[in-house]
């Protein structure tokens, strides 16, 4: 297209018809003409919401770092699609040029607008923005820390080991339970006694993040937590320990035969395969019994539990 298109498509930008100056954000789409930046950031404030989004999707392809300050103000556009819109269009913004917007977006009043930019500046993957991230786990409204956390995890920078781990403490349940999750990134065996103390959280969902977490460590100390949460009250917690043993082959026999009578059927499930897992001969007659199960799943571990067994040089009767 020539420059004659894009003088004509950006002048089009200012037609009193809402529907032609559409028309004309998609021309500009086409062209794809950095020079159509700054008449981009003007639509962002027409009048016409279905303009406004399609200029940003426009200013997202084109990733001009000057488009950042104002795809930040369109996170409070009126218009729920575009601030969708831009929430999409900010984390697609890979350049380095982007960074110093987004965190002077952090001291904006919106919590869903610090939200967005704390994912954007994930995205980014910018050492300046740790700092800032660091600051935000002490946001005052939840939605913030929780992205902040998830953040912190997702860029695994050890500085911020000491602020996760505070953020187990924190009075939101999901912000807790995600911290395990960013903390498990790490991979340090010294976050062991966190994830233990985890356990005792009065949120089943953050016990459970635990138990999944010490599920997948290779410390010799998340064993004895994973049999001891076999009692927890909460049965998905229980379903998750009961997985956790059996991937650690962890010597549990009397619990897990115990809980091959549980009522939920993923616990017996799981029961059965950690008892396969560890090669638990003394469980064979619980395990027979439990191939008429009236669950299907849960029949099928059992004879895969019974085959494990054998296969690892046992007799069964």
């Amino acid at each position: 297209m020539s420059d004659m298109e894009l003088t004509i498509a950006i002048q089009q930008l200012s037609d009193a018809d809402a529907g032609k100056r559409q028309l004309a954000v998609m021309a500009l789409e086409e062209l794809a003409d950095a020079a159509s930046v700054d008449s981009l950031i003007g639509a962002l404030r027409d009048p016409d919401a279905t303009v406004r989004r399609l200029a940003v999707g426009v200013l997202e392809e084109l990733g001009d770092p000057r488009a950042v300050e104002p795809l930040v103000a369109a996170l409070e556009d009126d218009a729920p699609a575009v601030r969708a819109a831009a929430r999409t269009a900010l984390r697609e913004f890979r350049s380095g040029e982007a960074t110093p917007a987004l965190v002077a977006a952090l001291e904006r009043d919106d919590p869903d607008v610090r939200a967005a930019v704390i994912l954007a500046l994930r995205e980014l993957r910018d050492p300046r923005a740790v700092a800032p991230l660091r600051r935000a786990l002490r946001d005052p409204e939840p939605i913030v820390r929780r992205e902040a956390v998830t953040a912190l995890g997702y860029l695994r920078e050890r500085a911020a080991v000491d602020d996760l781990k505070a953020a187990l403490g924190d009075p939101d349940a999901s912000v807790r339970r995600l911290a395990i999750g960013a903390l498990a990134f790490f991979n340090e065996p010294g976050l062991l006694p966190d994830f233990v103390h985890a356990l005792a959280d009065e949120d089943w969902q953050v016990r459970r993040e635990a138990v999944i977490v010490l599920g997948r460590m290779e410390h010799p100390g998340a064993g004895p937590a994973l049999v001891r949460a076999l009692d927890d009250p909460a049965w998905q917690v229980v379903k998750e320990a009961a997985a956790g043993v059996g991937q650690r082959r962890v010597a549990a026999v009397a619990p897990l035969v115990h809980l091959l009578r549980h009522a939920h059927p993923d616990i017996r499930k799981n029961a059965a395969t950690a008892l396969g897992a560890i090669g638990a001969l003394e469980a064979v007659n619980r395990l027979t019994a439990l191939t008429h199960d009236n669950d299907v799943e849960v029949r099928k571990a059992a004879s895969r539990a019974l085959n494990e067994i054998a296969l690892a040089g046992r007799v069964v009767q």
